[in-house]
C-alpha cells in the first residue's frame, strides 16, 4: 500500500514521492532497529565521523544539521596539515560523544563544495547548525583552541535551536551488519485509514494518522511521505488561488505569500516555479524569514523526491545562496 495521490493526480509522481524519504533511510532503519532491540536509537561511535560528497550534501549535513551540530573538515590527501588535523577532529568527534556530527569533505573530488563556501585554503573547518553555515577555523590548530571552539558551538546549537546532539552506543561495532528488514508490523490499519482520510479530502485526519504511525516508527517510510503529501494538500485547501498568486505578485518582499504561492505552484504542477520562488525567497530574506523558505522547500523537495532532477537542481540552487 502506497500514499495516494488524490487531487493530485498528474502532478506529483508517486514513484517519485517514494523516493523521498530514501536519502535519510538508512540512519533512520539505523535507529530504529536499536530502539527495537533496546538500544534507544542510537548510533555506533564509527557513525559519529561520515565522508560527505556533493551528491549528499542536502542528505548528510543540512538535514543532520536539524538534529545535530555538523562540523565540516575540508581536506586533501596532499595536504600535510589535513594529515595532523583531521585525526584530532576524528578523536574529538568520538570524545564528545555525539554532542556533534564530523563530516568530511575531499576538495579535490568535491571543487563545488569548496567554492560555494569560499574556501581559499585547506584545512578549513565550517560548521552547519539547523540549515546555517558558519566557519570555525582554519589550518591545523592547537587542541585546546578546537575544544574552545566546539564547546561555543554546541552551546550555542543547544540554547538557540535546542540540538542536544544525538545519542551513541559505545557497544556497537565499527562493523555491524546492515539492520534487518523492518517486517511488517501492525500499522497497515492506521495506514490504510490515512489512505482512507485521503481518499475523502479529509487531510487533517490524514496529517494525524500519519503522526501517529511515526509516534512509534520513525523510520516508517510510507508514512513519512504520505504526511509530506497530506500536509501540502492540507496548506492549499481552501485556498483562493487567484487571490494568493496576486499577494505574492504585488509583494514579493512578503514571506508568507510567497510559500503559500509557491505550494499552489507545486500542486499545479509547476515544480520548478515553486523551487525557483522559494530559492529566491531564500536569497533576498534573512534570519527567521529565511528559515521558513528554506524550510518549506525542503518540505516540498520530499514530497517530489530526491531523485527528481528538479529537486538536484533546485538544491544546487539552494546550496549556492545559502553558501
Amino acid at each position: 500500500m502506497q500514499p495516494r495521490n488524490m487531487s493530485m493526480s498528474g502532478v506529483v509522481d508517486l514513484a517519485a514521492v517514494k523516493a523521498a524519504g530514501e536519502a535519510r533511510q538508512k540512519a533512520e532503519q539505523a535507529r530504529a532497529e536499536a530502539a527495537r532491540s533496546g538500544g534507544g536509537g542510537a548510533v555506533a561511535p564509527a557513525g559519529l565521523v561520515i565522508d560527505v560528497d556533493e551528491a549528499g550534501f542536502e542528505r548528510d549535513v543540512l538535514q543532520r544539521s536539524a538534529e545535530v551540530p555538523v562540523v565540516i573538515d575540508f581536506w586533501a590527501e596532499w595536504c600535510e596539515p589535513c594529515k595532523q588535523l583531521g585525526p584530532l577532529l576524528e578523536r574529538l568527534a568520538v570524545q564528545y560523544n555525539g554532542r556533534f556530527l564530523l563530516a568530511k569533505v575531499d576538495v579535490d573530488a568535491n571543487q563545488m563544495l569548496m567554492q560555494q563556501f569560499g574556501i581559499q585554503g585547506i584545512p578549513a573547518v565550517f560548521a552547519v547548525v539547523a540549515g546555517q553555515a558558519l566557519p570555525l577555523f582554519q589550518g591545523a590548530a592547537p587542541e585546546a583552541q578546537i575544544r574552545e571552539t566546539l564547546d561555543q558551538l554546541i552551546q550555542v546549537a543547544e540554547e538557540r535551536f535546542g540540538l542536544t546532539g544525538i545519542a551513541v552506543d559505545a557497544e556497537a561495532g565499527a562493523g555491524a551488519a546492515e539492520p534487518a528488514e523492518t517486517p511488517a508490523g501492525p500499522y497497515d490499519a492506521l495506514l490504510e485509514a490515512a489512505a482512507r482520510a485521503l481518499d475523502a479530502n479529509d487531510f487533517g485526519g490524514a496529517v494525524q494518522a500519519y503522526k501517529n504511525v511515526l509516534v512509534d516508527d520513525p523510520a516508517n517510510t510510507e508514512a513519512k511521505l504520505g504526511l509530506a503529501q497530506a500536509e501540502l494538500l492540507a496548506r492549499v485547501q481552501g485556498l483562493d488561488p487567484q487571490q494568493v498568486r496576486k499577494n505574492a505578485a504585488e509583494n514579493p518582499s512578503d514571506v508568507a505569500a510567497q510559500i503559500a504561492a509557491a505550494d499552489l505552484d507545486l500542486v499545479g504542477g509547476h515544480v520548478e516555479d515553486a523551487f525557483a520562488r522559494l530559492v529566491d525567497t531564500v536569497r533576498r530574506t534573512a534570519g527567521d524569514e529565511r528559515d521558513a523558505a528554506r524550510v518549506r522547500l525542503l518540505d516540498l523537495f520530499e514530497v517530489i523526491g530526491g531523485d527528481d532532477p528538479r529537486v538536484a537542481q533546485a538544491r544546487a540552487a539552494l546550496a549556492r545562496v545559502l553558501f
